[in-house]
């Protein structure tokens, strides 16, 4: 029988009545039709690769076989994780106590060097420090020394000013003025002997 225009042919097979039955109540189950339920068991057994000619096996070896596989699954999981993890992961383990140990002995390290640079920042410090406080004192003593010395040095402009003033008054002391040379002498001696 060819339909013209779906130019799909389509054939006719005969079935029992019990399968008939069967065939409906999938039907109605998903609701598809006769033909579709038809076409999609079929593609089902060519895809699975299952031939409708062999017995169906029992739901209990069928369960043996997949506790089977599982095992044999577990096995292999087991075995890799033996043979192939274990070991990485007592490597990566062994890596990371040792990256440990160095980075601590480097924290060590690095922390005494910081340590010891700063006790010797600390002592140079201290000896400029030092040093400077030594040269202000010396500073400060010549500042001191110079303040006297200015303050005697002024003591004794003063002083020969006074001499100059004496000694022109007693040049300008004219013969009569005997008693007055004589008070002039008596204060410059004075003023020179102090």
């Amino acid at each position: 029988m060819q339909n013209s225009n779906r130019k799909t042919i389509f054939t006719t097979i005969s079935i029992d009545k019990e399968t008939a039955n069967l065939v409906a109540k999938i039907c109605k189950r998903y609701s598809l039709k006769k033909g579709e339920i038809v076409k999609l068991a079929f593609q089902y057994l060519e895809k699975a690769h299952i031939n409708p000619a062999d017995t169906p096996e029992s739901v209990k070896s069928e369960l043996a076989k997949i506790n089977k596989r599982q095992d044999d699954i577990i096995r292999f999981i087991r075995h890799y994780e033996e043979e192939k993890l274990n070991p990485m992961i007592r490597t990566s383990h062994a890596i990371t106590v040792r990256f440990e140990k160095v980075v601590t002995e480097l924290s060590e390290l690095v922390s005494s060097e910081i340590g010891s640079s700063r006790e010797l920042q600390d002592n140079v410090l201290k000896k400029v420090s030092e040093a400077f406080n030594q040269h202000a004192g010396v500073i400060n003593n010549q500042a001191k020394q110079i303040n006297s010395l200015s303050q005697i040095q002024q003591r004794e402009n003063k002083k020969f000013l006074q001499l100059i003033s004496l000694y022109s008054e007693l040049a300008t002391c004219g013969v009569m003025d005997g008693k007055r040379k004589e008070n002039l002498r008596t204060e410059i001696n004075d003023l020179i002997n102090e």
